[in-house]
C-alpha cells in the first residue's frame, strides 16, 4: 500500500517525517512522493501561524476529494495545540507531537478494521454499515515528559541530514504557541546522538545539522550543554561537517564559543533569532535580551569566528510597533550586517498573549514594512556574498543544475554555483569563489 507525506514547518518536523517514513517502510508500506496517488496520507502539521493550520486543513480536504476512501492522518503541532479544532478536520487518525511513534500501529489497526493490510494495493474502504469516525490519540504534556526516541538512518532526497537532539520550549514568548504544542525542554542522550550519526555516516552523509525546538536549551534537563552534543557529533568518524540549527542568542556563553571554535568540523553559521531590533518591541515579545546585548553576542562570535555567517529571523508589525520602532529595527539589521534574514509579518496566534494585545497593526502596514525590510536585507546578503570572492572554500555539492554545474553550500552557508569536472551530489570539494550572480556566489572546483 502506498503512503505519502505532507510536511509543514521547521527542520524538527522534517526530521520527524523522515523517522515516520522509516517506520512505514519497515511495516511494508511503499512511500511515494507528495502529489502521487496513494492510499494513505500523513500530514505533519505546523501551527506557528494560522496559515499553517489552514494549509494542513486544505491538504486534508484535497486528499479526501481525490481519494474518497483513502486513509488520512493528521499529526504534529496543530492537533497538539488545538485538539478540538483538529477533531473537526475530517482526518481518520489524529495524533499530536508526543505520539508519532504510534502512527503506524494506528494506521494498521484502521486498515484491519477496513479489511485490508499494508501490503494491499486496494483502497481501504469503510464498511458500509459503520459511520465515519476519527481515532484521536493526543497525549497531553505534563512538564515531566521524556525525549521521544527516534532514529533516522537516511534523509530522503537530501545530501545533509537533520538530527533532532532537543524538543520543547519553556521561554513563552508572547507571540508563540509552541510551548503548548511541544511541551517543556527535554534532550536526547549523547549516546543516542552518536549512534544515529554513525548510521548516517555509514549511509554516505557527510554533513549533519543538529536541530531542536529551542536548541540552546539542550541538556537543561540532564546537566549537559549544547556544546556537549556538538563535540559528540564532531567525534563521529565519517561525519565531516556539523552545523547547528536556530539559536536563542542570550544562551550562548563565551565558554560555549571557545569550545565550538576548537572543533574543526564545526560550520561557522549562527542563526541567532532576533525578532526585533527595538527594545520596546522585544519587551512586549517577552524576549530575554536587549538589542545591545544581541549586538555584543554577535561581536563575540565574530571575534572567535572571522567570516562567520550570522543569519536571523525578524517579525515586523508586532502589536504596538510604531513606525519609529520599525525604523529602529531596520537600522539595527543594517548595523549587524546579517548575511541572510528571514522576514515575517506578525501573524496573530490564538492562545498567545500577543493575540489579545492592543494596537494590532493593519495588514497593509505590516506588508509594507515587510517589503521595505526584505529589500534592505537583500542588499546585505549580496554584500556578504561579495566578501567571499577570491577565497577558497569547501563546498558540499547538493544539486546538479546544469552539465558540470552543481549548487552547494560553504561551511558558512554561502550558496555557490560550482563548475568543474567529476562533480557529484554529496561530494565536499575545495572551490575558488570567482564571483557573484544574483543571490549566489560562483566558483570553480579545484
Amino acid at each position: 500500500m502506498d503512503v505519502t507525506f505532507y510536511t509543514l514547518g521547521c527542520k524538527v518536523n522534517q526530521y520527524e517525517t523522515q523517522a515516520m517514513i522509516a517506520q512505514f517502510k519497515n511495516a511494508g508500506f511503499t512511500v511515494v512522493e507528495p502529489g502521487q496517488p496513494a492510499q494513505v496520507l500523513v500530514v505533519n502539521s505546523c501551527t506557528v501561524t494560522a496559515t499553517g493550520d489552514k494549509k494542513s486543513r486544505n491538504r486534508l480536504a484535497r486528499f479526501r476529494r481525490e481519494n474518497p476512501h483513502g486513509l488520512v492522518v493528521l499529526t504534529g503541532c496543530y492537533p497538539q495545540a488545538f485538539p478540538d479544532k483538529a477533531a473537526g478536520s475530517g482526518a481518520d487518525i489524529i495524533t499530536g507531537t508526543a505520539n508519532k511513534g504510534q502512527i503506524v500501529e494506528l494506521v494498521l489497526d484502521e486498515l484491519a478494521r477496513r479489511g485490508v493490510g499494508a501490503g494491499s494495493s486496494a483502497l481501504p474502504v469503510l464498511p458500509t454499515d459503520e459511520p465515519v469516525h476519527s481515532t484521536i490519540a493526543i497525549t497531553p504534556y505534563t512538564g515531566h515528559d521524556r525525549f521521544e526516541p527516534m532514529q533516522v538512518k537516511r534523509f530522503e532526497g537530501k545530501t545533509r541530514a537533520f538530527v533532532k537532539v532537543q524538543d520543547g520550549c519553556d521561554r513563552f514568548c508572547s507571540y508563540c504557541i509552541i510551548p503548548v504544542a511541544r511541551g517543556r525542554v527535554r534532550s536526547k542522550a549523547l549516546a543516542d546522538i552518536t549512534s544515529e550519526l554513525a548510521a548516517l555516516a555509514q549511509n554516505g552523509y557527510r554533513e549533519v545539522v543538529l536541530v531542536g525546538i529551542n536548541l540552546p536549551c539542550y541538556g537543561k534537563d540532564t546537566g549537559r550543554r549544547l556544546v556537549d552534543a556538538l563535540e559528540a557529533a564532531c567525534a563521529v568518524d565519517g561525519i565531516e561537517r556539523v552545523r547547528l540549527g536556530s539559536l536563542e542568542p542570550e544562551l550562548l556563553t563565551d565558554e560555549d564559543l571557545r569550545r565550538m571554535a576548537a572543533q574543526p568540523k564545526f560550520c561557522p553559521q549562527f542563526h541567532l533569532s532576533l525578532q526585533s531590533g527595538c527594545d520596546n518591541t522585544l519587551r512586549r515579545m517577552n524576549r530575554h535580551y536587549t538589542a545591545a546585548e544581541y549586538a555584543d553576542i554577535v561581536r563575540r562570535i565574530r571575534a572567535q569566528f572571522p567570516g562567520a555567517a550570522i543569519t536571523t529571523d525578524v517579525i515586523v508589525g508586532f502589536p504596538g510597533e510604531t513606525e519609529e520602532d520599525f525604523l529602529t529595527t531596520l537600522a539595527f539589521v543594517q548595523k549587524i550586517a546579517f548575511s541572510r534574514v528571514h522576514v515575517f509579518t506578525y501573524s496573530r496566534r490564538e492562545g498567545t498573549r500577543a493575540a489579545a494585545m492592543p494596537d494590532q497593526i493593519p495588514k497593509k502596514v505590516k506588508e509594507e514594512r515587510g517589503a521595505r525590510l526584505t529589500a534592505a536585507v537583500g542588499t546585505l546578503h549580496r554584500q556578504f556574498c561579495a566578501q567571499q570572492v577570491g577565497s577558497t572554500q569547501s563546498v558540499l555539492l547538493e544539486r546538479q543544475v546544469e552539465p558540470d554545474t552543481f549548487e552547494g553550500y560553504t561551511k558558512n552557508y554561502t550558496q555557490v554555483l560550482v563548475t568543474g569536472s567529476g562533480l557529484a551530489a554529496g561530494q565536499i570539494r575545495e572551490v575558488l569563489i570567482t564571483g557573484i550572480s544574483g543571490d549566489y556566489c560562483t566558483g570553480q572546483a579545484r
